[in-house]
């Protein structure tokens, strides 16, 4: 009865111990993962002298599928064929302010996930955020500059 008993306490030991380790190497798992910080290219942006004869000339040439905005590429994220994602593509007026204070002629966006931590990351590291976190209804934007001033566009989707 005695060695019964004994057996019985060992294995309800280890089977606690083991969700207790377990417990254990999952928080220290969870502090030793990294943000996911870019998850994609959320959109090419570029100056041009006349973007609509621009856009126009790329779907005649190219066959891009223009709208006001220039080009959307949809895709799939990953291995989950139900969410759908895309990437802009558009040309701006060589005017145009939007990519200041870069002197450059190009843009980039990258989509990225819980822009509100990442932002706060950059900001302990140094790195220039040139506004705040706006939100639209497809999503949440912030700009950064890069090492050599390029203005970067930071992307949230949406869901």
């Amino acid at each position: 009865m005695r060695k019964i008993l004994f057996t019985m306490l060992v294995f309800a030991a280890a089977f606690l111990s083991g969700f207790a380790f377990k417990s254990v190497i999952s928080k220290q798992n969870k502090q030793t993962i990294k943000m996911k910080k870019v998850t994609g290219i959320g959109g090419i942006f570029f100056k041009c002298k006349d973007p609509k004869k621009m856009t126009a000339w790329y779907q005649q040439h190219l066959g891009l599928n223009t709208n006001p905005y220039g080009a959307s590429f949809e895709w799939y994220e990953g291995a989950d064929s139900t969410k759908k994602a895309q990437t802009q593509w558009t040309p701006f007026a060589e005017t145009t302010k939007y990519f200041e204070p870069s002197t450059k002629d190009f843009m980039i966006n990258y989509r990225v996930e819980n822009l509100e931590a990442l932002v706060e990351e950059l900001t302990k590291n140094g790195v220039i955020i040139v506004d705040t976190i706006e939100t639209y209804d497809y999503g949440k934007f912030v700009h950064i500059l890069d090492a050599e001033g390029n203005k970067v566009e930071l992307w949230e989707p949406k869901g």
